[in-house]
């Protein structure tokens, strides 16, 4: 392989990063479409629901099957519109069109169909367009003596719905995706899951939360891999990553720590100058010490508050909380594994792009491997720093 050719293949690579970057970057954190969490309590002669949720994708008429994020639909701009809305307006736009959504909605006591009603809505106000707005929607309906169960579900188009039991032991607890209903809900609760319903529910869930929803997760652990070509600055990273977010995902999940929501946006900032430190290193820093394990350690503790905070909507069952965190953990870990093996892949191509020698030609893969990866490394570090970067600007409110 030629110096011009690859500096040639290289200009090429940098401006095709370049134009993903400016993809990547578009406002996003207030379009990407996150499951509506619904805490349901079952009283003698009622249902109530609390939702919360993002009430501007239901009311700008955007479907959400399968979406994620808002920028996808040919209703975004309405979504726009909608986000902007003050309160008053915003709840008063909800109770108008609460027919409609409440025709998504199936509730059942037993195989009797009740009727939700809208008891009170609480809508924050706006403050960063830039980050999504969360509102709760108090449902209830009346609960015929003789029913024993709820069933609870939505439409698909009303995107995927943690459900929550409160006040019972044996809470029912599940994610619903793609219009799927709930079990019957025992009003005494008792809910007991298999172990090994609980270990793929939430391997499923810990993977789902890496690819495809982890943007952030995956672009700090491309940055891990693209800092070597060897297998021990990778093994002692990535290592350093998992026992540190395993630390603080376990005491955040048994409430020995705990960041209230309203300070979950510093959280969310920090993460995004991990993200942009590792690139940067990335390309100024020659070789491995003690230093990077440690400051990948410290960002790993970050990411575990990250994680913690989609346990803490999904709920963890009782009686199978170990088995339960330990499972997600794993789930996890797979996810960042399935993004290494992508990364080496992707070198591969590039390789290929460039015209090398073939796979089965040993002597070239060695020779041609560590100049490809060094060029991949610098394009996807850069990409990484400017992202990870505007997210941080993006997150602490200067774009709002």
């Amino acid at each position: 392989m030629d110096v011009a050719r690859l500096r040639v293949w290289f200009w090429a690579w940098l401006s095709r990063a370049m134009i993903l970057i400016t993809v990547m970057c578009a406002p996003a954190q207030a379009h990407e479409v996150q499951p509506a969490i619904s805490d349901l309590t079952i009283s003698e002669d009622a249902v109530t629901i609390d939702l919360t949720m993002t009430l501007e994708a239901p009311l700008a008429g955007v479907d959400l099957a399968g979406l994620a994020n808002t920028n996808e639909s040919e209703n975004s701009d309405a979504y726009d519109e909608k986000r902007a809305l003050d309160p008053v307006a915003l709840e008063a736009e909800l109770r108008e069109m609460w027919p409609e959504i409440a025709a998504l909605i199936t509730l059942n006591g037993d195989d009797v169909a009740l009727e939700p009603r809208i008891e009170a809505v609480r809508v924050p106000d706006v403050e960063n367009l830039e980050m999504p707005r969360f509102s709760t929607v108090t449902v209830v309906a009346d609960l015929p003596p003789e029913a024993r169960t709820v069933t609870f579900g939505w439409d698909a188009s009303l995107g995927g719905l943690i459900v929550r039991q409160q006040g019972v032991e044996g809470a029912y607890t599940a994610f619903l995706q793609n219009g799927d209903l709930s079990e019957p809900i025992a009003r005494g609760g008792g809910f007991d899951p298999t172990a090994g319903e609980t270990f793929l529910t939430f391997v499923l869930s810990g993977f789902d939360h890496i690819i495809p929803k982890g943007l952030d997760h995956i672009l700090f652990v491309l940055g891990l891999f693209f800092f070597a070509l060897a297998w021990g600055p990778l093994i002692w990273q990535v290592s350093a990553f998992t026992v540190a977010h395993t630390i603080t995902l376990g005491l955040a999940t048994l409430g020995v720590i705990a960041i209230p929501a309203s300070w979950m946006w510093l959280v969310e900032a920090l993460i995004a100058i991990s993200i942009t430190y590792v690139a940067v290193e990335n390309v100024f820093r020659p070789s491995m010490g003690w230093l990077r394990p440690a400051i990948v350690f410290a960002f790993g503790l970050l990411h575990g508050l990250g994680f913690a905070s989609v346990l803490s909507d999904v709920g963890l069952p009782q009686g199978q909380f170990v088995l339960a965190l330990l499972s997600f953990n794993i789930g996890v870990e797979l996810g960042q594994l399935a993004v290494i093996l992508c990364a080496f892949v992707l070198i591969l191509i590039a390789r290929a792009a460039a015209n090398a020698a073939p796979l089965d030609d040993e002597e070239a893969l060695v020779r041609d491997l560590p100049v490809i990866y060094r060029a991949v490394s610098l394009v996807g570090s850069l990409a990484i720093a400017i992202v990870g970067f505007y997210w941080f600007v993006e997150r602490i409110g200067l774009l709002g």
